[in-house]
């Protein structure tokens, strides 16, 4: 009877949790990421840099959904085509498939084939050149915002956290001029990575302890992240659809800033 107890109030917490995303909107830090008083204070030109296609996907997407739906421009640079089982161009173009589902403009969407930049475990990539592709990209797209993972990248994929390690070295070059505000998907423990929708309200809670440096943010529509999840056909194993359906980062993304000497 305790077991059966036990699964109820757990069944009722993932409805209320579900619940809250779907009507609470975007939740308390709209008025405050990238935003001034609840308004769009300009729109802004965001960078979003991942390692793999299908990383905006299984990771981003309560973070592009917020930044979309307030009118924020965003460009998403992926690193590499995700060519460690040798169908990088496939995986490229589903990578511009799910950009449509994710109402992200194809042509702001940029895939390298860099041979510094392979897909795959225990490839180290060049933080340094990575840090001047970002500067490229920054210069050309007038980009004010910079996302990426942070330094264990959700799944501790050495990849994601080289990408942190490359923006965090662009930003000790230019931190003088401090032009570029960049953030990290911060990651969690895996009890709360796989807590499904339950994992916002602890999310809340520490993005309102964080003040400014901390924001929360929740997917108002999960169901994008499975749809864009399953653009990715050569991808959308059994596993990753169960992934996407637990995971938390389908309902909730946590930012936090990233500073000079952090």
């Amino acid at each position: 009877m305790a077991w059966l107890m036990i699964v109820v109030s757990l069944n009722v917490i993932w409805l209320a949790s579900l619940c809250k995303i779907l009507l609470a909107s975007w939740s308390s830090s709209k008025a405050t990421f990238l935003t001034s008083s609840g308004e769009a204070s300009c729109k802004k030109n965001v960078l979003l840099v991942i390692a793999h296609p299908d990383d905006e996907s299984m990771f981003f997407t309560p973070t592009i959904n917020y930044l979309t739906s307030i009118g924020h421009n965003i460009h998403i640079l992926c690193m590499s085509t995700g060519n460690a089982d040798g169908i990088g161009n496939i995986r490229k173009e589903e990578l511009y498939q799910a950009s449509v589902i994710l109402k992200v403009p194809q042509h702001q969407v940029k895939v390298l084939d860099h041979p510094n930049f392979q897909d795959g475990f225990g490839r180290v990539w060049d933080c340094d050149l990575l840090a001047e592709i970002v500067s490229e990209e920054i210069n050309a797209n007038s980009i004010d915002t910079i996302i990426t993972f942070d330094r264990y990248g959700v799944s501790g994929h050495c990849n994601h956290r080289d990408l942190n390690r490359g923006v965090r070295s662009r930003l000790l070059r230019s931190a003088l001029q401090r032009e570029i505000d960049a953030w990290e998907l911060v990651s969690t423990n895996l009890w709360r990575k796989y807590s499904g929708p339950i994992d916002i309200w602890l999310s809340i809670l520490n993005a309102i302890k964080g003040s400014d440096k901390l924001h929360c943010l929740l997917n108002a529509q999960p169901r994008r992240s499975y749809v864009a999840m399953a653009q990715h056909l050569s991808q959308w194993v059994w596993f990753r659809k169960l992934f996407v359906s637990f995971s938390s980062y389908t309902f909730v993304n946590t930012l936090q800033k990233i500073e000079e000497g952090f």
